[in-house]
């Protein structure tokens, strides 16, 4: 079968490796789409601590069940189309005890720590199959990204009486902002991009803020009467937005952090006694995130305002390049098999 393989900075080729097969209690899958991360860019890179190389890619999933084994529930069957809960849990660190198996302590997801889907065929336990009837199964790859950001509005415990700053408008970014918008609440988004902050309104958002040309502490000022934002989630990774969080929420306000920066960041840190705030990280997702993100795709047929390009797998290695050069112009480009 074919596989997208990265061996290290700006380095991808397609390699052949043998169709997998399952064991008792696996699945085995036909994969049709896989969408490139922002993890898998910084992978291609060179900028991801997280990434394990070499490495095949990919944890943004659509695909077709095509072999069930003995102990798979009847539910999962031959011909389905599903996607992935492509992280794994160990079961007995603090966070799976506590409830929270997104932050297990040994995670490895696909395509970071451990070789992941941008190949043919897949082979997963049956526990992490999520069945998509009635999802197309190309918007079946767009799931995961956005439970992430649903994931990071649940965090923040965000109500109908908040009002919410999302700083970054790419997928996971989109999937706050949609978040808080079902949530009822006030939603602000941030970005360097026009037709990202477009988009974002589109989806709910009553205010964008293009940081680029305009300040954003003099416009948030102005919407919340000098307030600031009772939750701001942090959806870029970078020391200028996560002091921006910061700096921006409003007194006793919550900021959630899911982007990893790439570099120390310096804060003035007299902002979390004074203004007692809570700064909480949001790793990943849970199954009710996922469930969530494919009701609101039942709901709403907006994939293709999120799919920026599809590329044969031979093409990998130009889709990274594309989106390296032209960063503020992708959401998420997917790979057909």
């Amino acid at each position: 079968m074919k596989a997208v393989h990265i061996s290290g900075k700006g380095k991808v080729s397609l390699l052949k490796k043998g169709k997998p097969i399952p064991q008792k209690g696996e699945v085995l899958l036909k994969i049709r789409y896989v969408g490139f991360c922002g993890s898998d860019l910084n992978t291609f890179l060179g900028n991801n601590p997280m990434v394990k190389l070499p490495v095949i890619p990919g944890h943004e999933i659509g695909a077709i069940v095509e072999e069930v084994t003995e102990g798979v529930p009847d539910v999962i069957k031959k011909g389905m189309a599903c996607t992935v809960n492509p992280y794994t849990h160990c079961g007995y660190c603090s966070s799976c005890r506590n409830g929270r198996p997104n932050a297990c302590r040994y995670n490895q997801t696909l395509g970071v720590q451990r070789d992941g889907a941008m190949c043919e065929y897949l082979v997963v336990p049956w526990e992490k199959v999520i069945a998509g009837e009635g999802i197309d199964v190309h918007t079946l790859a767009l799931v995961e990204p956005m439970s992430v950001g649903f994931h990071a509005v649940s965090r923040a415990e965000i109500a109908d009486t908040d009002t919410v700053m999302v700083i970054g408008c790419g997928m996971v970014g989109m999937g706050a902002v949609v978040r808080s918008v079902i949530r009822g609440a006030r939603v602000i988004a941030v970005d360097v991009d026009d037709e990202k902050l477009k988009i974002a309104k589109i989806l709910g958002a009553e205010y964008g803020i293009n940081s680029k040309t305009e300040n954003v502490h003099d416009r948030l000022s102005e919407i919340t009467q000098n307030m600031g934002a009772d939750v701001i989630v942090e959806a870029v990774g970078s020391p200028v937005t996560y002091r921006m969080a910061v700096d921006e929420v409003a007194f006793t306000g919550r900021v959630i952090c899911i982007g990893y920066a790439k570099s120390e960041v310096a804060f003035e840190t007299k902002y979390f006694v004074s203004k007692e705030l809570d700064i909480r990280g949001s790793r990943n997702a849970l199954p009710e995130d996922f469930r969530a993100v494919m009701q609101y795709f039942k709901r709403n047929d907006i994939s293709e305002t999120f799919i920026s390009a599809v590329y044969p797998p031979e093409r990998a290695c130009e889709a990274l390049e594309y989106w390296a050069t032209n960063p503020g112009k992708v959401f998420r480009i997917l790979i057909e098999f």
